[in-house]
């Protein structure tokens, strides 16, 4: 009998998912993700756009503070979300490779923020960095997508009520 042969661990336990479904952070973080994914679309045409033209270069520097400011937003709702629901902060076992990659996301905008701040970085560097940060983020909105998917299907088969049902 081996790894393949257990029965997968349910995303969440039915007094996890009470938790979630009580919780008000998981509204906030329904509202907060597709905020800022409008956010990174703009940043990211106003990024490509400095970078292809040399034009726009404070609007794009402005736009991936914004963009910055909404990820710092999601992460600390996140994570009191995380502590609502699984009883830690971060890196529940449901969610531990979405934090993971997460705070590799959360270093590269980071980063931008200290450049920025310190001019450690040329204006295209700059952007190049914030291309990376913006790469990093659609790898982890991509896993969280899945997961919430996967929550999705989960619930259809228990016949709970799901957050993601009431958003679609």
């Amino acid at each position: 009998m081996g790894p393949g042969d257990r029965p997968a661990r349910p995303l969440y336990t039915a007094a996890e998912r009470l938790r979630r479904d009580a919780s008000p952070w998981t509204l906030v973080q329904g509202v907060l993700a597709p905020a800022q994914f409008a956010i990174f679309l703009v940043s990211l045409a106003l990024v490509l756009r400095a970078l292809a033209t040399g034009q726009g270069q404070l609007a794009a520097e402005a736009s991936v503070v914004v963009k910055t400011l909404a990820l710092y937003a999601i992460m600390v709702t996140g994570s009191i979300w995380e502590k609502a629901v699984f009883g830690r902060w971060l890196f529940a076992p449901a969610f531990y490779w979405e934090d993971m990659v997460s705070m590799l996301v959360l270093a590269l905008h980071t980063a931008y923020l200290a450049a920025l701040a310190t001019g450690a970085l040329g204006a295209q560097a700059l952007l190049i960095l914030a291309l990376a940060a913006y790469a990093t983020y659609l790898v982890n909105a991509g896993q969280f997508l899945l997961k919430l998917r996967s929550a999705r299907l989960e619930g259809a088969g228990t016949g709970q009520p799901q957050l993601a049902e009431a958003l679609s």
